[in-house]
């Protein structure tokens, strides 16, 4: 059955999918609580309610057996509906959910992390959970944190590695969509403006600005595709984001 403690919670799954072969990555908050060692910080942390996970399409039966096994409860009509690229299960006893993308995810933007799953063990490598933070239209706290502990703890590169924010692939999806590139770039300027609001060091600001600016310059600088020129001519006319529906309590 699961535990209370979200962390331990979280080990628990991961542990029990890797016995059994199954594929499960965390992105979310507790991704960054693994990842990150500011998440820890008293000026960065935050409350961690449910768990976020993306896993492959094509194990979503063991996926469903797996959780469970776990103790959790289906969200029997939701999984119905969508059950072909997103599940959700609940933990009705410590009222939080386990929430599992399907090779895709998909918010205010969508992005395909079928072949990105085995890069790194247990969370998504840091790039791609930069980029489903900066996907973001309506920043939270919570998401802001995230999106700085990310920054102050990975360095900027063109590689995928557990401490680096691969900035090249980060280029590749806003230089391909126009959409992705303006929410991205809005993103980050609004980082940049709520930087005083954390009680950060000046050197954490300056840490996270000067990498952030770095993912923006690349991002500016490098050449657009044929799509991506042809939906600039649109520009803000049409929305280019998605807004999801908020999160719903935990329920069947």
């Amino acid at each position: 059955m699961p535990v209370e403690d979200i962390y331990e919670e979280t080990k628990r799954i991961l542990d029990v999918a890797e016995e059994r072969g199954i594929t499960l990555r965390l992105l979310g908050g507790m991704a960054i609580r693994f990842r990150c060692r500011s998440a820890l910080a008293d000026t960065l942390t935050r409350k961690y309610v449910d768990i976020d996970l993306v896993g492959h399409a094509k194990q979503s039966k063991q996926i469903k057996a797996l959780f469970t096994d776990l103790g959790y409860s289906p969200r029997n009509r939701f999984n119905a509906m969508h059950g072909d690229k997103r599940l959700i299960f609940n933990d009705l006893e410590h009222e939080r959910r386990v929430d599992i993308f399907l090779d895709v995810f998909e918010m205010c933007h969508k992005f395909n992390f079928k072949d990105r799953l085995e890069i790194l063990p247990h969370t998504l490598t840091p790039a791609d959970l930069v980029a489903t933070k900066l996907q973001v239209v309506q920043m939270t706290e919570r998401e802001y944190k995230d999106l700085m502990c990310l920054l102050l703890d990975h360095d900027v590169g063109r590689t995928d590695g557990p401490e680096l924010i691969n900035a090249a692939y980060l280029t590749r999806l806003a230089s391909d969509d126009w959409g992705i590139y303006m929410t991205f770039k809005q993103t980050v300027q609004n980082l940049l403006n709520e930087l005083n609001s954390y009680g950060l060091s000046s050197e954490q600001q300056q840490i996270i600005s000067d990498r952030a600016r770095k993912i923006l310059d690349m991002i500016d600088e490098a050449p657009k595709t044929m799509r991506w020129k042809m939906r600039a001519r649109v520009g803000q006319k049409v929305p280019w984001y998605e807004l999801p529906e908020a999160d719903k309590e935990v329920v069947n």
